[in-house]
C-alpha cells in the first residue's frame, strides 16, 4: 500500500475486456506475484518499482494479509496469498515505464484514494477493508 504525506492510497483500476474475467472492473493496490527463491517482501520491492517507478530497498512489517481462491484471465482457479505492506513517499508521481503488456491491457488508471473516499465508493475495491487497515497504521 503506498501512502502519500496527506494519507492517501494509491490504487490501479483493473478493467478486463477479454477473457474470463471480460466485464469485470475493479480497483486494487499495485503488487503482483512471488518469483522463485524470493520472499513475499522482496517481491513488494520488485513490484513497487516495475509498477510504478518507486525505488525503496525494504517495505515494513506486513499489516494484513488474505487467503482467496481467485480466476485468472485465462479462467484457471488458484488459491491466493496476499500480503500488504505499506510504503510512504513524498510524491505522487508514479512511472509505468516497465509495465507488463498485460499490465498495460488491464490496468486503465490509477487514483490517489482518501480513506473516506474508500468507505463511501460504489466501486469494488480489493483489498475489501482497506480504509480500515489504512486506520490502523
Amino acid at each position: 500500500m503506498i501512502t502519500e504525506p496527506s494519507g492517501q492510497v494509491l490504487l490501479f483500476k483493473f478493467t478486463h475486456s477479454s477473457g474470463a474475467l471480460a466485464g469485470q472492473s475493479y480497483w486494487a493496490t499495485p503488487g503482483g506475484g512471488v518469483e522463485q527463491g524470493e520472499s513475499y517482501k522482496q517481491a513488494a520491492v520488485r513490484e513497487l518499482q516495475e509498477e510504478t517507478g518507486i525505488v525503496c530497498n525494504e517495505v515494513g512489517q506486513c499489516v494484513a494479509q488474505r487467503n482467496f481462491e481467485m480466476m485468472l484471465p485465462n479462467g484457471e482457479m488458484v488459491e491466493a496469498q496476499e500480503k500488504f505492506y505499506v510504503v510512504r513517499v513524498r510524491h505522487r508521481e508514479i512511472n509505468t515505464d516497465r509495465w507488463s503488456g498485460e499490465e498495460k491491457r488491464v490496468i486503465s488508471e490509477h487514483h490517489w484514494w482518501s480513506i473516506e473516499e474508500l468507505r463511501t465508493t460504489d466501486e469494488i475495491v480489493y483489498p475489501e477493508n482497506i480504509a480500515e487497515i489504512l486506520e490502523s497504521i
